[in-house]
């Protein structure tokens, strides 16, 4: 660690997940009078578990960006795990506070309601004046946020989006939507037959360079208890990197990443998305760099325009939408249980060890490469603890800690509100709640499974489609007379009386032997 500077001016908290070297408060750093706080430390991996692959893309960016830092002639003070022996990062500034002594601290706004806590209690602590600022990153300020949220009784993303578009002129003609329509979804929902998605280019990776080693050894070393693998690591952990992987997109998957962007398939855990969210989520690349690439891609002809609109809507519709959904409603996301939801996570979210191969491959992959894309994630581990009725904090604390890309603000919403529907439809107008027979329409692992996923009784029933139907029975005062679901209720109402009971009976046998930790 280097010695302080006479006097430090400002210093500047640089966190995990804000890692763009062209931020503002970065830019204004003077030399002479301000310097760099960066910390690693076990609690971020711990308070939940994350997986070995995202700890290791964290501080293997992180490390990056502070040797650039540092070559650039600024003062950078970087404490690394085993150096140090703080286990939270309130603990680890407010030693270096003490020694320090800056007149003020900066950092932009976390995206995690605890981190900001921590920071702003190390700082009271030492009473020293602590400033948020604004995320620079973001294409919608929290204020933007707030004043588009302000009146409504429903804050749909759609709504969200198309206003974004306009303001900032995003696939824009003359004031109207690009192609006549505001989104294209309609045709984003194919899948592969029977022939499967024949031969793809392998999405760009990166061979671990010396500093990336360097953080797979300490990893080991001071957290050999997290889950999952990094055998296969290979992420994007800079910003010339994560250009990179945005151009080997654009020019390998976009044009039929529309088309398939919700298809599955058995062992091919990349298909034809980007692999982008882990780089935005740490902030290597900015979103407008993202967006400007993919809409020029329709203007040039590579694309087609539902591939480029369809990709656009995730990232300034999705993206900015849970953001500002995260800070609207504050910490209250943890609490929400519209559902009443209280199983436990099964074993086999942390071992694959599953019958089912749908949840066998997405989870299996998940631990492999802490990677699943938001159809394996929506769709199958998200449906199946809905379906299930696993207490909503629990599958949020795995989604967090399991994938490389989780960061609370943009996995909390998206678990409590869209994958688990226990925020009651702030986000989300209807629980998505489907049978297996959805799995087996967009992909192949129903041809590897014993159960069959139109059956709802008997040893080769589906669990999907036996816990569905009783989904439906449990919470059929909640949905029957909602306007988007009542079709499935009715279908429940025609349903025999006996053959209900029975599929009930079965739902509760899958809930007794996954509580025992036996495998299904």
């Amino acid at each position: 660690m280097p010695p302080p500077p006479k006097g430090i001016r400002r210093l500047l908290v640089i966190l995990g997940d804000q890692l763009d070297p062209n931020q503002p408060s970065l830019q204004e750093l003077h030399p002479d009078h301000d310097a760099l706080w960066m910390a690693e430390v076990v609690a971020e991996s711990r308070h939940v578990p994350s997986h070995a692959a995202r700890t290791t893309a964290f501080l293997s960016a992180m490390r990056h960006f502070a040797r650039d830092r540092h070559n650039a002639g600024l003062s950078v003070h970087y404490r690394r795990l085993g150096e140090h022996s703080e286990e939270t990062l309130g603990a680890a500034l407010r030693k270096n506070l003490l020694r320090l002594q800056p007149q003020q601290v900066q950092v932009l706004q976390p995206g995690e309601h605890r981190i900001q806590r921590e920071l702003e209690q190390a700082c009271n602590a030492c009473s020293i004046p602590l400033e948020i600022l604004d995320d620079p990153h973001f294409l919608v300020t929290l204020e933007t946020f707030t004043t588009w949220a302000r009146g409504r009784k429903q804050l749909r993303m759609e709504y969200f989006y198309r206003e974004q578009r306009a303001r900032l002129g995003i696939l824009m003609n003359d004031g109207e939507p690009t192609g006549g329509q505001w989104n294209f979804d309609a045709d984003n929902r194919g899948h592969f037959g029977r022939d499967g998605p024949g031969l793809l280019p392998a999405p760009l990776g990166f061979s671990p360079d010396a500093l990336t080693q360097e953080c797979l050894r300490d990893v080991a070393q001071h957290l050999p208890e997290l889950p999952g693998g990094t055998d296969h690591f290979d992420c994007p952990v800079t910003t010339e990197h994560a250009q990179q992987v945005l151009d080997d997109f654009i020019t390998h998957r976009l044009p039929h990443f529309g088309t398939y962007q919700d298809a599955m398939w058995t062992d091919h855990p990349w298909l034809y998305h980007a692999r982008l969210s882990a780089a935005l989520n740490l902030h290597l690349i900015h979103p407008r760099t993202v967006i400007d690439a993919a809409e020029q891609a329709w203007r040039n002809g590579h694309a087609p325009l539902a591939a480029v609109e369809g990709f656009i809507r995730q990232i300034l519709g999705w993206r900015e939408y849970v953001r500002g959904l995260y800070f609207h409603f504050g910490e209250a996301w943890h609490d929400w249980n519209a559902l009443e939801a209280d199983e436990p996570l099964p074993a086999f979210y942390w071992d694959a060890d599953t019958s089912m191969q749908c949840l066998h491959q997405a989870v299996g992959q998940t631990l492999q490469y802490g990677y699943a894309h938001h159809i394996q994630r929506l769709m199958v581990t998200g449906l199946f603890a809905q379906l299930l009725g696993v207490r909503p904090e629990a599958i949020h604390t795995w989604y967090l800690g399991i994938y490389v890309d989780a960061v609370e603000w943009v996995e909390l919403p998206n678990v409590i509100g869209m994958s688990q529907y226990a925020d009651g439809g702030r986000m989300a107008s209807k629980p998505y709640v489907a049978t297996g027979r959805y799995i087996q329409r967009m992909s192949n692992y129903c041809r590897h499974c014993p159960f069959d996923p139109a059956e709802a009784l008997g040893e080769s029933a589906c669990p999907f489609t036996t816990l569905y139907w009783d989904f439906l029975a449990r919470h059929q005062d909640r949905f029957a007379r909602h306007p988007r679901t009542a079709l499935q209720w009715k279908h429940l109402e025609k349903m025999d009386p006996d053959r209900l009971r029975a599929i009930r009976k079965r739902a509760g046998t899958i809930r007794d032997t996954l509580r025992r930790g036996d495998r299904i």
